[in-house]
């Protein structure tokens, strides 16, 4: 418990499903939650109503499957242990195949209402422009306030607060065809155990890369949204807009193939796709440079016409947005609270998740860490091998270019029997998963709320 508040006190800034979900939970572990949302005295562009948790489409949940679709296991676990948000899918929830849809307006009345007569929630309408004293969580989204994202700038530094965000896809590993990429260095530096070395090297011969650079320049686009004022950074320009320029310039860019001889032909091939691990047991692996405003079909189509990687499965689309979000690595503790601020905690897509649902994990896992030191347990967070624990995992991801993700199953350590098929092994996953969540919650302090 901080000693300053012999009474657990939160502020929580911030009502969409971060900020709902953190104060749910804080409320009913005996907290007392102060929740703050600028609704009704102000609006960021993407929000309509003044109800808490806007969503922007009915199936913004996604898929349900909990033993084939990494989301799906992390409804499941929320749903099990107790999420507002998880509950209030459910009661509001309209057919829609395989995916959590939900009727969006009595979702948000819901959880609006639930908050809002919940004894230990007080409710309180005001624009925050600069970081509160602690004990606060912060989530406040990826479209932030100015004045708010730059009090935090200064706090953690403004090199760590990203406001523009430029995501490169990540595939499976296992679905690439080896016997078309080769595994190697640029000018051979580093050693098969280092970060260097494990780049994989898709390779193109001229007619490939010509014909590659028109499919990317031809693809649909997402059009911006109409909030969004794009405007590139020379550093990490869409793909399609690095093609527009001339038909070389992926060649003398991300697609260089300088430093790197194919060991299959003995010659340097005419441009390379590389792909960087990205998780410590190599199970996913990121498109180095690629991010990319292709819309999801188009993405798809594209990048199976890169040698080795026809039948690729894709873990997470590019995307190239407004997002502001932290160097979550660098920036926060294993309780997600600030380095530079004692008593601060971030939830939600400020810390770098991606999606409704992973923001409502944030936000879970925020507020039972937060509840447990409060009140005076000690702090036990979900264990690694499930997908809540799995966030903890993605913020504190260390690497050269820490960026937001949705959760995927390279957020969980694989499974040991790397000889079980792709179904079978997310399907031990996700019961290795369920039976490790459920063991701690049954023993861990304030781990389920009551």
């Amino acid at each position: 418990m901080l000693e300053h508040d012999p009474m657990p006190s939160v502020t929580v800034v911030g009502a969409g499903l971060a900020g709902c979900e953190a104060a749910w939970q804080l409320a009913e572990r005996g907290v007392d939650v102060r929740l703050v949302e600028q609704k009704p005295l102000a609006r960021t562009p993407a929000q309509t109503s003044d109800a808490f948790c806007e969503l922007v489409c009915s199936n913004s949940l996604r898929g349900a499957d909990v033993y084939f679709n990494a989301v799906g296991l992390l409804k499941e676990e929320l749903r099990r242990a107790g999420s507002l948000v998880l509950q209030s899918a459910d009661a509001t929830r309209v057919p829609a195949g395989g995916a959590l849809a939900v009727d969006r307006e009595a979702f948000s009345a819901r959880i609006t209402e639930r908050l809002r007569a919940h004894p230990r929630v007080t409710i309180e309408a005001r624009v925050v422009e600069a970081v509160p004293e602690g004990p606060v969580v912060l989530a406040t989204g990826p479209l932030t306030g100015d004045a708010l994202a730059a009090d935090l700038a200064r706090i953690v530094g403004r090199e760590a607060l990203a406001y523009y965000d430029a995501i490169a896809p990540i595939v499976a590993a296992e679905s690439i065809d080896r016997g078309r990429v080769f595994k190697q260095s640029r000018y051979g530096k580093g050693t098969e155990d280092g970060d260097d070395a494990a780049y994989v090297n898709c390779p193109f011969d001229e007619a490939q890369y010509r014909a590659f650079v028109a499919a990317v320049v031809g693809a649909d686009k997402v059009e911006p949204r109409a909030f969004e004022d794009v405007r590139y950074f020379e550093g990490c320009l869409p793909i399609e807009v690095m093609a527009s320029r001339g038909e070389m310039t992926l060649a003398f860019g991300p697609m260089k193939p300088v430093g790197l001889i194919d060991p299959r032909t003995g010659e340097r091939p005419f441009a390379v796709v590389q792909l960087r691990p990205e998780d410590g047991a190599a199970s996913a692996y990121n498109l180095v440079g690629f991010q990319t405003r292709m819309t999801w079909p188009e993405q798809a189509r594209v990048f199976r016409t890169i040698p080795g990687l026809e039948q690729v499965e894709i873990y997470r689309y590019g995307s190239v947005h407004r997002n502001t979000f932290v160097d979550a690595p660098r920036v926060l503790d294993g309780r997600m609270q600030l380095r530079a601020r004692e008593g601060v905690f971030l939830a939600g897509q400020l810390t770098g998740v991606e999606g409704y649902v992973e923001s409502c994990a944030a936000g879970f896992v925020c507020a039972v860490m937060l509840a447990q030191s409060l009140l005076g347990h000690d702090v036990s967070p979900p264990p690694p091998s499930t997908a809540l624990g799995g966030v903890l995992t993605h913020l504190s991801h260390e690497g050269r270019d820490y960026q937001p993700s949705n959760v995927t199953w390279a957020w969980l350590p694989p499974h040991e029997n790397r000889r079980l098929r792709k179904r079978e092994r997310y399907e031990a996953m996700a019961k290795r998963a369920l039976a490790e969540l459920d063991a701690w919650l049954a023993a861990a302090p304030l781990a389920r709320a009551g």
